[in-house]
């Protein structure tokens, strides 16, 4: 069963068949600098008959560049509160958002105070002031802080536990956009215990979440489409949404990928590509996909035969609770070097691993 988890506070699970979600951080690339334009070679001047000369004429002063005048906080070109942020500023985005808060009225600072707060950077954690600020800034329109101020009251964080103010903030900011909300309640609506399960509802939110870019609906959405929970069952949409998830990272949606390349379903059987990204979900500690990646390489199935990767693989799977009985018949006629070597490789991925 595949547990799909809240995105933004650490609660329990909607079960649906798969594994558990995975979130997405993606760090902008450097810029680099243009290149220096090359001057042109000077001419060399021709010989000439010599004339008498002339006094040289003074020569004009040249200007002096007025040099750009440097952002303020309350540049509306420039986010100064965010970037410092970004950067890791937390006191220096947490005076500049006050700043902006307190004089502009301004709902982006608010967020971020709330933000601040909560999460204990540059000041003090302190829920009762975050859900202060999320508050404010939730009544001035933002989305962002609305689902934020949801989380919280759906934790108990800054008061008591209310599940019907929350699912008020998450329709609201679900309907302004905002991704992480309408996945949250699509969510809810699959769940069946705050609200009442309404399945099409699920699958409703979850597409306007993956539309917008959401790894975690993608996948979810996807696994609705394979089973055809609240859509029609479509294989081809479920392998086109768990590719789009795949590229962003999430681990669920890469073994579930993998498989659907490995068995042809729902998109163009390609076992070669289907082992690399088992490869890939293995290393980012899946157990499912070290457990299938163990089957490959102990029976050559879609890659060469290589038994001490398959028992080094297949030992952490079960260490991670996906024992395979199967698996204990194939390798049982290893020589006791490579066992030993399998078992030695298994031991040092777990001690590199430990969270």
């Amino acid at each position: 069963m595949k547990c799909l988890r809240p995105i933004g506070v650490a609660l329990g699970c909607t079960m649906l068949a798969g594994g558990a979600m995975a979130q997405l951080s993606i760090t902008p690339p450097a810029q680099t600098p243009p290149p220096a334009k090359k001057e042109a070679p000077k001419e060399k001047p021709k010989p000439h008959a010599p004339v008498a000369k002339k006094p040289s004429p003074k020569p004009s002063a040249t200007p002096t560049p007025t040099p750009s005048p440097t952002p303020t906080p309350d540049d509306p070109n420039v986010d100064l509160v965010y970037g410092a942020y970004q950067r890791g500023m937390y006191k220096t985005a947490f005076d500049l958002a006050t700043v902006r808060a307190q004089n502009g009225n301004d709902a982006k600072a608010m967020t971020m105070l709330g933000e601040l707060y909560a999460n204990g950077l540059g000041v003090k954690r302190d829920y009762v002031k975050a859900d202060e600020w999320y508050k404010r800034a939730a009544d001035a329109g933002d989305r962002e802080a609305m689902f934020a101020l949801a989380m919280m009251k759906i934790a108990g964080r800054g008061g008591a536990v209310d599940k019907d103010a929350a699912v008020k903030l998450l329709a609201s900011s679900a309907k302004l956009g905002e991704p992480k909300a309408a996945y949250n309640l699509a969510l809810l609506y699959l769940d069946g215990q705050t609200l009442p399960q309404d399945l099409r509802r699920s699958a409703e939110l979850l597409r306007m979440a993956a539309d917008a870019g959401s790894p975690e609906a993608q996948y979810a959405l996807a696994t609705f489409y394979k089973e055809g929970t609240g859509v029609p069952k479509d294989l081809e949409k479920a392998a086109r949404l768990l590719q789009a998830a795949s590229l962003a990272d999430n681990v669920d949606a890469e073994v579930e990928y993998a498989i659907a390349l490995y068995n042809g379903s729902g998109t163009p059987r390609n076992v070669p590509a289907a082992v690399a990204m088992l490869r890939k979900a293995a290393r980012q500690n899946s157990a499912i996909a070290q457990n299938r990646l163990a089957h490959v390489l102990a029976t050559g199935a879609g890659a060469p035969v290589d038994k001490v990767e398959a028992l080094k693989w297949h030992t952490v799977a079960k260490t991670a609770g996906k024992g395979d009985p199967d698996l204990d018949d194939i390798l049982a006629d290893m020589s006791p070097e490579d066992r030993a070597k399998g078992e030695a490789a298994a031991r040092k991925w777990i001690g590199n691993n430990v969270k």
